[in-house]
């Protein structure tokens, strides 16, 4: 089946459940056994009784789990109450004391904030890259390098690793590769096709995809699944019924949400590089971007997320007049809604630079609105902006 087919079948067993289209909310902790020998499996073997308590899982979760596991080619998939949540425990099941972590610099900020203290706390080292490392990762592995974190595009600053190289050096130093996916979401990235043994997504931003939802997946390999699986369970993570209902609710339109966020994006981006007051557009599907043959060569598509910077000369007050002034886009630090938002940030907070180089930088998330009402919305925006040069 074609992905756009898999996202609204997969998952679903209307005849489990009294023909209901859509998998039931399962509000429980407690499961009932019928006979001690059931119960007594399920107890001292839950791996091989999937609904034996709340937290363990119910037909609900399973339901996302299979169809996200199915979407984005691996063979198993957990559920987390976050995409940090996800990320953590991830990284908690494959890292002990005296390990070697190897994390990209581009990665989400608080994964880098979980790196410097918990790990940091527990003995694990971590050591960050550049996003664009490649293959030369390898002079980076050491004897106790247990995993290496990509992300792709990069946080912020949107550059397209090179996995299946990251991978290849990787594996053959033992090691774990493990993956936010987020930003292309399962669609447009299949990460186990590319090496990738656990991939992560914030399944808060386009699977759930209206901004209603908070909720993180991992989904991994047949070897790297029990690990996993045992983590997450003694780690007690679990997701709340309600938010995972909003979740394959969502599912079930992405394939038709995500090529308009990808369409809006790329025409946000070419509106933007014809303005003055923009130094540097950092989009890996627009032609001319560094990442952009990567991004052709390993990607099914690309969403709505990207980042614009600003000339010099721009303050923090002329950029907050400009933003306060849009009408379409709010502010806010979350993506993946069919909403469309701005959030501003230096340069400095994704990578070191001297003062004189520390512009401004704002990252667009395209939404569903009709992209001329957007740039309308943004030409406007500019216009308060060029009137304070």
């Amino acid at each position: 089946m074609k992905d756009e087919t898999i996202a609204v079948v997969a998952g679903r067993d209307p005849k489990a459940h009294h023909g209901a289209v859509n998998t039931p909310v399962y509000r429980t902790s407690t499961i009932l056994f019928e006979t001690f020998e059931d119960f007594a499996a399920g107890v001292h073997d839950p791996a091989n009784r999937k609904f034996m308590y709340g937290r363990i899982g119910t037909p609900t979760s399973a339901s996302l789990e299979d169809a996200v596991a199915q979407l984005e080619g691996g063979a198993h998939c957990r559920l987390a109450p976050s995409g940090l949540a996800a990320i953590t425990t991830a990284l908690l099941a494959f890292l002990s004391a005296g390990d070697h972590l190897l994390m990209t610099i581009g990665a989400y900020h608080p994964t880098h904030d979980f790196c410097n203290s918990i790990l940091k706390q527990f003995g694990v080292e971590t050591t960050y890259y550049d996003p664009l490392i490649g293959a030369e990762i390898e002079k980076l592995i050491r004897p106790n390098t247990k995993v290496v974190f990509v992300e792709s595009p990069s946080t912020g600053l949107f550059e397209v690793q090179d996995i299946p190289a990251i991978a290849q050096v990787a594996h053959g130093h033992q090691a774990i590769v493990m993956m936010d996916n987020t930003w292309a979401s399962p669609l447009y990235f299949k990460p186990f096709t590319h090496g990738v043994d656990v991939s992560i997504q914030a399944a808060t931003k386009y699977i759930v995809g209206h901004s209603d939802a908070m909720l993180g997946t991992i989904t991994t390999t047949d070897a790297a699944w029990e690990t996993v699986q045992n983590a997450h369970r003694y780690l007690g993570q679990m997701a709340g019924p309600d938010d995972i209902y909003l979740a394959l609710r969502g599912l079930r339109t992405l394939a038709t949400r995500l090529p308009v966020h990808h369409k809006n994006g790329l025409a946000l981006a070419r509106y933007l590089a014809t303005q003055s007051e923009v130094e540097h557009i950092y989009h890996p599907a627009l032609e001319g971007d560094p990442g952009y043959a990567r991004w052709r060569r390993d990607f099914l598509g690309a969403c709505g997320l990207f980042s614009f910077r600003l000339k010099p000369w721009v303050t923090r007050a002329a950029l907050a007049t400009m933003l306060e002034s849009l009408q379409l886009f709010g502010m806010g630090g979350s993506w993946g809604g069919y909403e469309s938002l701005v959030s501003p940030f230096r340069l400095k907070t994704y990578r070191d630079v001297s003062k004189d180089d520390d512009r401004w930088i704002v990252r667009i998330h395209a939404g569903l609105e009709n992209v001329e009402d957007l740039i309308e919305d943004l030409d406007a925006g500019f216009a308060k902006l060029s009137a304070l040069k």
